[in-house]
């Protein structure tokens, strides 16, 4: 630090090729061929190089920063902010600035770029001539700037960042740069008003702005763990300086005014701002020229009123209290530069900051859509319409176990060997591997489900933890002081997705123990199907081939006409899920969702695309399924029609061949490898959506985790903010109630000591010597009622002989070693030789003279 005047020192950062991150982003998530985009790559790279490698303060290197910003702004827009490009930066502030912090986010690549950009501006304001005019105007313009820039880092880049912001650039730290880059800004109108030669009164209100202002910068400074502590007293010097400065201009005004007293009142104040200045510690020697070359002047202007006022003026002097505060004219805002706020409507063709970046590229808002749209096309076609058609489905096979089918039509049919429709069956359990697919899927299910609970837990610890931090304040600092709301009446929408959230994992885990237990119950046949045929012709017992009549037979005919319809029917449901599968696969948005960008952005150039304003897009897409969804009734009521003519017909079957048990063993051991297959199926089917399900509840989990991070960052940096808040309001209370002890103490002492002097002063008992007046009373104590010395009272009996030295007759004036003689009226040796009250010549005390000391 040199000189008077503080600038920004900028952050350093490694070499980086974002070309690379980008061309693997397209190549992996885009249609489009990265080569297409091979200049605006080349472009990126050049961009970023000749931005962090401006590091002098030179007006191309403002245009070279602004332009990497403003394309980095475009490009959050095409891409996401962790594209896989890890940005490394080192801090500039604080004490660790050696430490490298790196961040897979483009945000933070920004959020680092505009710091540089900031203190590129303080810079060059450092660098302006301050000499003259012109040059002062440009350094307030630049600090002002600067001061901007740090504000729309503080306001809307940083709160978009999604992590944690860098150590030196933390609430606390940018609120004293902002403040700082103003009052350096301030202090340059001052200089110049000084310069102009404007009236001492406007010039006294421009250095109380300026002091307030690095009086804030210091304020927030402390509260920092990044602003270095020379800095801090650079500070509360410059503000004590500027203090001075004021009252001084406020005294000269004063004299012009003819208020004499009042002028010698505020110089005194200015002499005592200027010296709690130059007590400030490591102060650079040009703020300390300043500061002794203002003390002299102050203190000759001093000397100067005071004798004036003293020997012909002879005005009073108010006191500070009765001082009328200084008025304030504030000259500075922080202003942001419109290459950093309208940045965006600066890139073009034509424009300042240069032609946009990958402008050909699918924007990535037009993803985020076409994934909206698929994600609400999935859940239509999936959990609506598919969802419906297993469940009718599932319905009609409870049915027919229910009613023991096709077991024991089955087994009448063909008393020996297998069925043709359990053989296949059991051969396409085979080929699915049977058993082991299932334990594989469940296996697989289980790792989604614990990856999902743990970032799910993540997000959770996070809200207990930061509960527990705000419940811990409150009860330190109690309900009155920590008066922001709860967490969960803060964010009631976080904690109610937390709760549904556990609701969907406990809806999973009822789900997943069903087919667990489904599985156990069935594995032995599932096992037996995957098998051999022999084993399953071991299983089923063979029956007597009976004798069927016409009547059974022709029931037995209208059964399996009604159950081959039955097969029909899930046949067709098959295909048709299948076909409405593809349909859906098919079903590609993109090219719409061009169109619809492109318009949009003609309509609206300053309004960035979002997804949301492909709603009406959706909705006219998402209508194509509409005869699908209509399709659902028709398929339900022929269902129903179907279930009761086979429950018909089932029972006149039953009807016609009671007696005959010849085939109830086989028609058992049928049925139950026909429900076994059943319920693999339903097995396969389940795992298949508890998959997808914990695929999208993992999705949903990730942003909750997410959104669960940010909140507790915000609410950490709100807590921290009003703890330091809490304990300055704490500070000031304890050092006002211990101001109020003391008083309290210094009066009960005050008032013991005026009890006993009371005491002391009371006419004395007989036979004790009283002197007098006190020393204290004759050296003109400032007591209100000084009390007379008490006369002194005789005593009745005879005083002890004193041993006495002769006095010379001269000597008038009682020395230390002389005896003290005492007068008496009533006879002894002083009446005796009528000079008991002689003259001065006398060598006796009397008591109505007191004492008088003489120096030795």
């Amino acid at each position: 630090m040199s000189g008077n005047i503080l600038q920004i020192p900028f952050r350093r950062t490694h070499n980086l090729q974002l070309s690379g991150a980008i061309k693997s982003y397209i190549s992996n998530k885009y249609d489009q061929h990265p080569d297409t985009f091979a200049r605006d790559l080349e472009v990126v790279d050049q961009l970023r190089k000749d931005a962090v490698n401006a590091l002098e303060p030179h007006a191309t290197g403002l245009r070279k920063l602004q332009q990497y910003a403003a394309q980095l702004v475009w490009i959050g827009g095409k891409f996401p902010v962790d594209i896989g490009a890890d940005f490394t930066w080192l801090a500039s502030l604080g004490y660790h600035q050696n430490h490298a912090h790196t961040e897979n986010n483009i945000r933070f690549e920004l959020v680092n770029v505009l710091f540089n950009l900031a203190a590129m501006y303080s810079q060059l304001a450092l660098a302006s001539n301050r000499a003259t005019g012109d040059g002062l105007k440009s350094a307030a313009s630049n600090f002002c700037f600067a001061a901007g820039v740090i504000s729309h880092l503080k306001t809307t880049v940083i709160p978009e960042l999604r992590t944690t912001p860098p150590e030196d650039m933390d609430t606390l730290t940018l609120e004293s740069l902002e403040a700082l880059m103003l009052a350096q800004a301030q202090e340059c109108f001052w200089q110049k008003a000084v310069k102009d030669g404007l009236k001492d009164a406007s010039i006294a209100k421009l250095a109380a702005k300026v002091s307030d202002l690095y009086n804030d910068a210091a304020d927030w400074a402390l509260k920092s763990p990044s602003v270095p502590s020379e800095w801090i007293h650079h500070l509360n010097a410059k503000s004590h300086h500027f203090a001075a400065a004021a009252q001084y201009r406020a005294s000269l005004d004063c004299l012009e005014k003819r208020k004499y007293g009042e002028e010698v009142a505020r110089l005194r104040d200015s002499l005592a701002c200027v010296t709690q200045a130059i007590k400030e510690p490591n102060l650079n020697k040009a703020v300390l020229g300043d500061l002794n070359g203002l003390k002299t002047r102050v203190s000759e202007d001093l000397k100067r009123a005071e004798k004036d006022n003293d020997t012909i003026y002879l005005l009073p002097e108010p006191p500070k209290s009765e001082l009328k505060v200084l008025d304030r004219a504030s000259m500075v805002a922080a202003r942001v530069p419109k290459e950093v706020s309208n940045s965006q409507d600066m890139l073009g063709d034509c424009g300042e900051l240069g032609k946009p970046l990958f402008a050909k590229l699918v924007p990535y808002s037009v993803h985020v859509a076409a994934s909206i749209y698929a994600d609400r096309r999935d859940r239509l076609v999936n959990n609506t319409i598919i969802a419906e058609l297993d469940a009718m489905t599932q319905r009609i096979q409870e049915l027919l176990s229910n009613l023991n089918l096709p077991g024991s039509l089955q087994a009448l049919e063909k008393p020996l060997g297998l069925p043709p429709g359990l053989a296949s069956h059991a051969e396409e359990v085979r080929q699915s591997n049977g058993v082991h697919r299932v334990q594989a899927t469940i296996a697989d299910t289980e790792k989604m489900k614990a990856s999902t609970r743990v970032l799910y837990q993540e997000g959770v610890d996070l809200l207990r933890t930061e509960a527990g931090e705000d419940e811990t304040a409150r009860r330190k600092y109690g309900t009155d002081r920590w008066n922001r709301p709860a967490a969960k009446d803060a964010q009631p929408k976080l904690y109610a997705q937390s709760n549904d959230i556990t609701s969907y994992l406990q809806q999973a885990d009822n789900s997943d123990q069903l087919v667990q237990e489904k599985l156990q119950n069935n594995e032995t046949l599932i096992r037996l199907l995957g098998g051999t045929d022999r084993d399953l012709e071991d299983y089923v017992p063979s029956s007597r081939r009976a004798t069927m009549t016409a009547k059974v037979e022709r029931e037995a005919n209208s059964l399996r006409a009604s159950l081959n319809e039955v097969s029909r029917l899930e046949s067709r449901r098959r295909k048709k899920v299948e076909a409405l599968r593809m349909k859906a696969k098919e079903d590609d948005v993109n090219s719409e969702l061009l169109r619809e960008a492109a318009r949009l952005e003609r309509e609206y150039p300053m309004q960035p695309v979002s997804a949301s304003q492909f709603e009406s897009l959706f909705d006219t897409r998402l209508q194509k399924y509409d005869p699908d969804q209509a399709d659902l009734k028709r398929e339900a009521s022929e269902q129903q029609t179907l279930v009761s003519r086979v429950q018909s017909v089932n029972q006149i079957f039953q009807n016609v061949k009671r007696g005959d048990t010849s085939s109830n063993e086989r028609e058992k051991a049928l049925q139950n490898l026909e429900n076994a297959y059943a319920n693999y199926k339903q097995c396969i089917r389940d795992l298949d959506t508890g998959r997808k399900f914990y695929n999208d509840l993992a999705a949903i989990v990730t942003r909750f985790r997410d959104e669960c991070r940010n909140f507790v960052y915000a609410r950490r940096t709100e807590a921290q903010a009003l703890e330091v808040d809490v304990e300055t309001s704490m500070a000031n209370l304890q050092i006002q109630q211990q101001t109020h002890q003391d008083l309290l103490g210094r009066k009960e002492a005050q008032q013991q000591q005026q009890a006993q002097y009371q005491r002391q002063s009371l006419p004395r008992a007989s036979g004790t010597p009283s002197f007098g007046p006190t020393p204290q009373q004759r050296m003109g104590s400032s007591r209100p009622e000084p009390m007379a010395a008490p006369m002194p009272q005789r005593p009745n009996a005879q005083p002890l002989a004193v041993a006495q030295t002769p006095v010379p007759a001269e000597q008038t004036t009682w020395q230390q070693g002389m005896p003290i003689l005492f007068g008496n009226s009533g006879g002894g040796q002083a009446q005796a030789g009528g000079k008991a009250n002689a003259g001065p010549g006398g060598t006796t005390w009397d008591a109505g003279k007191g004492f008088k000391f003489v120096p030795r």
